[in-house]
């Protein structure tokens, strides 16, 4: 007989909100990607989409509710779907984007709404080798920008000027799943799938801390930095049931 795994949530229900305060008519992204697909911040949303040949990601003002014109300009730049969308922490009309097609790109975001898509990023990122699939803006320094790629490679850029400032190229010997800063961007955490997390140092470029296998299932882990400087993991056991961590 099956045994059929009981919710804890089938009790629960929720209310839609009223259609006047939602977006709709937008075709999120299909692309298998462990990612959010959306950012926002106090001005617009942007949410990752589908469009025909490459890859496109539409920004809405925070304001403007209701259902989206299907002709609503898109921001498209990138070859391949884009994988990762983030705001910059100090700039509410700056955003950056990652992408299969192994680039980053930053791009400049009008407060009015554009007649026509965005296709012009005020930079591209070149260094990858595979696909890009997080990016991550540095909570204190301006300009600073951190990618991981599915080549097992973590690159801090300077966007102002388009370079890179280091590679963290051999430290992580498969697939990197999340990569979060601490609270003042003086230390990286990062989860893998050789099933560690490693805090690593990026000015030492050296890793300072690692703990394998915090949870044992073969799931992926996620971990950050909370406020006073311990890590939060999720994960799970190895029967598949949901793990929380809290770790020095």
């Amino acid at each position: 007989r099956r045994v059929v795994r009981q919710s804890k949530f089938r009790h629960v229900f929720g209310q839609p909100v009223k259609a006047d305060q939602m977006y709709e008519d937008i075709r999120v992204s299909k692309v298998t990607c462990d990612s959010s697909f959306c950012a926002v911040n106090p001005k617009f949303v942007a949410i990752i989409v589908e469009s025909g040949g490459g890859g496109a990601f539409i920004v809405l003002p925070l304001a403007k509710t209701g259902r989206v014109d299907k002709n609503h300009p898109l921001v498209t730049g990138h070859t391949a779907p884009v994988l990762d969308i983030d705001w910059c922490p100090h700039n509410d009309n700056v955003i950056a984007s990652a992408s299969e097609d192994t680039t980053v790109m930053v791009w400049q975001i009008p407060d009015y709404v554009p007649v026509r898509n965005i296709t012009e990023p005020v930079v591209t990122l070149e260094g990858h080798s595979k696909r890009v699939s997080i990016i991550s803006w540095h909570p204190t320094a301006r300009n600073v920008l951190l990618s991981a790629g599915c080549d097992n490679l973590v690159i801090l850029w300077n966007v102002g000027t388009g370079e890179m400032l280091l590679a963290l190229d051999d430290m992580h010997t498969d697939l990197i799943y999340n990569v979060g800063w601490n609270r003042n961007g003086s230390l990286l955490v990062t989860t893998c799938k050789d099933k560690k997390v490693r805090v690593i140092d990026p000015r030492k470029q050296q890793i300072i801390a690692e703990k394998t296998k915090p949870h044992d299932g073969t799931r992926p882990i996620r971990a950050i930095f909370v406020a006073d400087g311990k890590i939060f993991t999720t994960g799970f056991s190895r029967m598949s049931e949901r793990q929380l961590g809290l770790w020095d």
